[in-house]
């Protein structure tokens, strides 16, 4: 549970606005954008006083996310704004007049200084004890310096009681890294150079007002844009290389199978970055250093490196210069992996997607339907698990593509815009990858694609929904203004994906906010957690549409319908019962593994635990995956009965 507690700990210490690069942006830019993506969105179509209130709101939280730098009284009148300020301010904000930023970003700058303060004030030696990290979370605001004091060293303490379970090599610079990463945070507000002050303040304005809209809409600036895209289509131009900040230097801890870093072979795991192109990066922002080893396709980049060599006890440090030729970089291990497992006279395929990606060369449905079909060569597959935990979605087309591996034809989902036009999204190929026996794990992180894909295939009968109780409830769809292509430039100005409205599977339902509900529950890591749209800034309502499992071609122009009938409307998707005539003995079954399983019951008494750090209390679970292993044990089940 260290590793856990570590993590809770992380979550909380980052800050919010935080960006290697800024922008190049000028007051009229923010208004400029922000009328774009109000064209384009989903509900919020003009600026009003309570999207100023929003956006306010937004910014504050921005800065001081933790809520351990301003007291209630520096920003009274901020967060709580009367209609005549949100009316001037509303008018100031047309006539591109951002003051009002400029004065919290100059309250902001006399918060650090106090803050330097009360750091000096805390005693490491008398913190609170057993500080539980649930009382950290969604909490207001100090009134005054003692309970800003105070907060801080229930930080202090919480960080400390969690590194005191690390060796004191690791503990030592995870706690260096935590305050570089705070000084590094601090100084960007303290920095004087005007031009780069106004750009802050600029980029950091378009991303409050952009998300005041709804909670998936959202501004980029040109760096984030870049990893946004990256995290998409799990590919991007460099190396090729995961580092580690380590204080004196950026430490190599795995390099990607097949990148460029791998097939020069000069670069090492474990080697140390000090240096990218003649230039020192001891001390710099970890994005930063990544972002320069990055680049064009087929040009060069020279790291030095401190190498460790020698045999254990004799090790000398030596330093290397290691050139690479930067290429392109393709995460599979973060696509997806397939694998199997014995039962009887053949095998249970193993499918996990991580996203939904597309990029001119693969593509998410296409790499597992090729998958599939090796399986289905090499073994009799009596069965398939499909495992979407934690796959926070990506490409709306690619959702429509992995779901038709599973069906034969028809509508896969619809989507409503701002004009509240429906249009469906349909698998028309007419030919199932697999048709047997199908069960889809999720949890509450399975978001959007992941959920199209896992609610439509319920609707149509067609699988078992395994996993937490709920989904995350991201039922809208948002464009983004970069879409990809070859050498498609990133605006130096920044990009922006906006929600243009919500979409249904063919039941007619939307999970936005209630999520798909799983026909078996089966609890995992993030069973008790707060996780999903409901707890989201400003989300959208839930909303249904009339069910279309017959397709009535509506979205089709009249013209087109009847030659479209022909082509199409045959051998459509029938809705099954068969998994549902099994439901009840597989919940009964199920629940009777779970409940008799004490490693089972303990890994659930721990979720449900309130002080993470109790480690004397804590009892053994095992450390394997005991949501997925039921997950078996409820397809062997299905394929008995089945049988």
């Amino acid at each position: 549970m260290v590793q856990r507690a570590l993590l809770i700990v992380l979550s909380l210490v980052i800050c919010g606005f935080v960006d290697a690069k800024l922008p190049e942006i000028k007051p009229t830019t923010v208004l400029t954008k922000m009328k774009e993506i109000m064209q384009m969105h989903a509900s919020q179509r003009e600026l009003n006083p309570q999207i100023m209130k929003r956006t306010l709101q937004n910014y504050i939280e921005g800065m001081d996310p933790n809520k351990t730098y301003f007291i209630q009284s520096d920003i009274d009148h901020w967060i709580e704004p009367s209609d005549s300020y949100l009316d001037k301010m509303l008018n100031d904000y047309e006539n591109t007049d951002y003051a009002v930023f400029d004065q919290i970003h100059e309250t902001m700058i006399k918060a650090i200084t106090r803050r330097y303060g009360l750091e000096k004030q805390i005693d490491l030696t008398a913190l609170p004890e057993k500080v539980n990290p649930k009382d950290l979370k969604d909490i207001d605001w100090v009134s005054d310096e003692q309970e800003l004091l105070d907060r801080i060293a229930m930080f202090k303490s919480l960080e400390v009681d969690t590194y005191s379970k690390l060796d004191d090599e690791l503990k030592d610079t995870t706690l260096q890294r935590i305050a570089k990463y705070r000084t590094s945070y601090e100084e960007k507000y303290l920095q004087v150079d005007p031009t780069q002050r106004q750009q802050m303040i600029l980029s950091n304005v378009l991303k409050a007002s952009a998300s005041a809209l709804d909670s998936q809409t959202s501004y980029f600036t040109p760096d984030e844009a870049t990893q946004f895209l990256i995290n998409v289509q799990q590919r991007l131009f460099g190396i090729g290389a995961q580092l580690r900040d380590d204080i004196n230097g950026f430490t190599v801890v795995k390099i990607v199978e097949g990148s460029p870093a791998e097939s020069g072979g000069d670069l090492k795991v474990k080697d140390r970055i000090i240096a990218v192109d003649g230039e020192p990066v001891v001390g710099k922002d970890i994005l930063e250093v990544v972002e320069h080893i990055r680049g064009e396709e087929n040009s060069p980049v020279v790291l030095t490196v401190i190498r460790e060599e020698g045999e254990e006890g004799k090790k000398e440090e030596t330093r290397v210069d290691v050139t690479i030729m930067r290429g392109e970089v393709v995460l599979k291990e973060s696509r997806f992996e397939t694998s199997f497992q014995p039962f009887g006279d053949g095998v249970i395929a193993y499918v996990r997607l991580f996203t939904f990606y597309e990029d001119p060369e693969s593509a998410s449905s296409k790499d597992i339907a090729k998958a599939i079909e090796e399986l289905k060569e090499e073994h009799n597959v009596k069965g398939i698990i499909l495992d979407l935990r934690s796959n926070t979605g990506g490409l709306l087309t690619q959702a429509v593509g992995v779901t038709g591996l599973f069906i034969s034809k028809g509508i896969v989902v619809g989507i409503k815009d701002n004009t509240d036009a429906i249009q469906y999204l349909r698998d028309t190929d007419g030919k199932a990858v697999w048709d047997g026996a199908l069960v889809v794990m999720v949890n509450r992180a399975s978001a959007s694609a992941s959920e199209i894909v896992a609610q439509t295939l319920q609707d149509y009968g067609r699988a078992i929904i395994v996993g937490d109780e709920f989904t995350y409830g991201k039922g809208s769809f948002q464009t983004f203004t970069l879409n990809g292509r070859m050498n498609e430039q990133v605006n130096p100005e920044g990009e922006y994906k906006v929600t243009r409205g919500r979409y249904y599977t063919v039941s007619g339902k939307s999970p936005q906010l209630v999520g798909v509900k799983a026909d078996l529950t089966v609890p995992g890591v993030l069973s008790e957690m707060d996780i999903g749209e409901e707890h989201s800034k400003f989300p959208l309502e839930n909303d249904s549409i009339k069910p279309n499992f017959e397709d009535d071609l509506s979205d089709v122009p009249y013209s087109q319908r009847e030659k479209i009938r022909m082509l199409y409307k045959f051998d459509l998707q029938p809705i099954m019962t068969e998994y549902t005539d099994h439901l009840d003995q597989l919940r009964k079954n199920s629940n009777y593994r779970i409940e008799k399983d004490t490693n089972y019951q303990n890994f659930l008494k721990e979720l449900k635990k309130t002080d993470y750090f109790e480690e004397d209390e804590q009892e053994e679970f095992g450390k394997n995956d005991l949501q997925l292993m039921e997950g078996y044990n409820i397809m062997k089940d299905l394929i008995l009965l089945q049988n």
